[in-house]
Parts: C-alpha cells; structure tokens; sequence
C-alpha cells in the first residue's frame, strides 16, 4: 500500500464513519470492504433474516435463534466484504475508466492486488468459521453458492444480464436461513429465493443507471443498458414479480395474517421506488437503490412478528 490519503469514494455517505474515525492505514481496506457503503450489506443480509423468521413462523417458535441472527449479521458484513474485494482485483482496469469507481483503494494505488488479495482471504476465513456454526446441511449450501459468486464479476463482459447472476448469489440467505431451522429445503424457501432474486435484478438495474454511460463507452453489459428506456417497465415487472413470490412463500409456509401485512408494506415500498424512477437522476437512482434498506425491515417485521403471534 502507498502513503497516498484515502479519499472519499463518489457514492459513500458524506461524513461516513470511515472517514471520521478509521486510522489511516486502515481506510483504504475498510473502503475495500464497503464498510463506508453499509447498503450492501443490509441487503446480503435480507435474505437470510427473511429465511430464518419465515423458518421461525413454520417451526411453531415465538423467536428467530438470536444466534443464527448475529451469525447472518457477521456473515453479510464479512462475505460482502470479500465479494466487493474479489470483484475489485477483478474489475481493477474497468475501475480505472468509471467516474464513479476510478478512486477505488486499488486502481487510485493505494493497495496492491497482493494485498487485497490477503485481506480477501482473511475475510473469507471469518466467513468460513461462521459458516461451521450451521448444521451440515447449511454448510454445504452456503459453500455451493460459491461457484456463483465467483463468475458473477465477469458476467458484464459476456452478457447484458449480470443483474441476474448477482440476484442468484446475493439471494442464497433466503435458502439459508430455512436450512439452518430445519436441516433441508422446502418449497417456502425456494419461492422465497425467487422473490429475492427478482427483487435483486430490480435494484441493481435502478443503480446500474448511474453507470450507464461509462458502460457504454467501456462495452460492459448490464440491465440498465439491455432495457434503456424501457427500463421502468423492467423495474415494475421484477419487483411485481418479487411480491408474488415472496406472497407464494408466505402460503406455501402457511403463515398468518402479519405476514401478509409485511408483504404489502414490502410491495408498497416498491411500488414507491417505481413510482419514483428516473433513469436520468443519478443521485435519485441511488437514493432509490438505497432505500431497499427499509424495503428489507417491512418485509422482516412482518415476518417476525407473525411467528410471535402465531405461536400463542
């Protein structure tokens, strides 16, 4: 690493806890990580709480395993973390060419590929000794999205689609959470996986669009680009898409009323950033794309709160 300083990256929070109180030795990799970025995070994480309340619901119990819950936590925080390193040694030289990604930790020179390369493998290791919490099954599982998350930085070369591959890996907790209750999978997690999935291609389509350009000029594909102006009908089709599935899940694992309520207050929220969408608003597109956040609590509380009720 070099002794330049650490900027703030173009779409971190302004005053981010980064840039206030990390030493500075350390900012670059915390920047690495994202952890001035916590959005990516949180919706790693969704999936995994939606699984385990759903779980929690069809297992009869009042509360999720507050366990599992911090282990999901830890898990998200760490495994996107080493995801967005992986995918920056990756894209390293396409870094370089994008407004929005140039001042990156590695393409600004502030860290060597060897030693992103180091920080990824021990952020996987935490990554690893919080998977070995989880029953047998759940390990396999949560090892077996690894092949996904391994192709998905290259997929903008290939395809106009990467959104989709990004939806796969970044929706394994819906499958995750359901494995770690009960030791397998049932139809409940898988529709529930779906609706992650579509809810995924959504708002990584509306972030897409701040990269449109740049994308365009560099020849990498991406939703954003494949729909264009069509791309509201896009956003509306994956996030109805996603509130039938997640609707499907909530059947299928015959929950009760508040989980319904979450569902709708969930599809609203969508409903809202579809009614919002302006392809042409960068700062808008991220505002959006920031507030699945709260997207992601409104599903879960419902969620929750049905299994307390229910198991009365």
């Amino acid at each position: 690493m070099t002794d330049r300083p650490s900027p703030t990256i173009p779409d971190a929070p302004r005053g981010n806890w980064v840039d206030a109180y990390a030493p500075s030795w350390a900012k670059p990799y915390a920047q690495l990580a994202r952890l001035d970025r916590p959005i990516g995070w949180w919706l790693l994480l969704w999936p995994c709480w939606w699984s385990l309340a759903l779980a929690t619901g069809a297992a009869g119990e009042p509360l999720p395993n507050l366990w599992h819950l911090l282990l999901f936590l830890v898990g998200s925080v760490v495994m996107r973390g080493a995801g967005c390193t992986y995918n920056d040694i990756v894209d390293r030289d396409i870094d370089a060419k994008v407004g929005r990604t140039l001042l990156r930790p590695i393409p600004s020179g502030r860290v060597t590929v060897e030693g992103a390369l180091g920080f990824m493998v021990l952020q996987a290791l935490i990554g690893f000794v919080v998977l070995i919490q989880f029953n047998l099954y759940a390990i396999l599982l949560g090892i077996a999205s690894l092949s996904v998350v391994a192709i998905y930085p290259f997929m903008k070369r290939i395809t106009g689609f990467p959104q989709v591959i990004l939806g796969l890996a970044f929706s394994w907790g819906a499958l995750m959470g359901w494995a770690a209750t009960f030791g397998g999978l049932a139809l409940p997690p898988v529709l529930l996986y779906l609706a992650a999935v579509s809810w995924t291609v959504g708002y990584d389509t509306i972030y897409a669009h701040q990269d449109r350009e740049d994308d365009a000029l560099i020849g990498l594909g991406s939703t954003a680009r494949t729909f264009g102006d069509k791309s509201l009908g896009f956003l509306a089709f994956c996030y109805a898409l996603s509130v039938l599935m997640a609707l499907g899940a909530i059947i299928t694992a015959q929950a009760g009323i508040f989980a319904y309520i979450g569902a709708f207050g969930f599809g609203a929220h969508l409903a809202w950033q579809v009614a919002r969408f302006n392809m042409n608003d960068g700062g808008l597109c991220l505002a959006l794309f920031k507030s699945n956040r709260e997207a992601g609590w409104l599903l879960f509380v419902g969620l929750l709160v049905d299994a307390a009720i229910g198991s009365i």
